[in-house]
């Protein structure tokens, strides 16, 4: 392992959730590796959408909750150019072993990294009001 791999892995800490020996291969990198990343990286993540929103030139801060989960979900999913970004944000993050892994397994493993960000975006709404 380089020295850039464990800089990221000390940085990161540890795996968040449980792991069992019957874990997928997906569940366990989602435990060990999307959700530190997306805990380490929620401050990016907030200030991300937030500009996003305020690019957007929408009502979002006048938004129901309901109205404010929909456009969340669109924005995360529809929005290629914010979509990726956001996955860069986290790839970045990556061991080359992860990088290796991730690869051999993106498509679903990108719908994992989108949903869990979309719901963490979703739980922090309130900060969100307050911009």
């Amino acid at each position: 392992m380089n020295q850039r791999d464990t800089q990221i892995l000390a940085l990161r800490g540890e795996a968040i959730g449980e792991i069992y020996p019957q874990s997928s291969k997906e569940e366990i990198f989602q435990n060990k590796t999307i959700r530190p990343i997306l805990k380490l990286q929620n401050d990016i993540f907030v200030e991300s959408f937030i500009n996003y929103v305020n690019k957007s030139k929408s009502d979002f801060y006048q938004y129901t909750i309901e109205k404010k989960f929909t456009f969340i979900d669109n924005a995360v999913h529809k929005d290629i150019k914010f979509r990726n970004a956001l996955k860069g944000m986290i790839i970045a993050l990556f061991t080359i072993e992860e990088f290796k892994e991730y690869i051999q397994n993106s498509s679903n493993l990108n719908k994992r990294m989108m949903n869990l960000l979309i719901e963490r975006l979703k739980d922090q709404v309130q900060l969100l009001s307050n911009q």
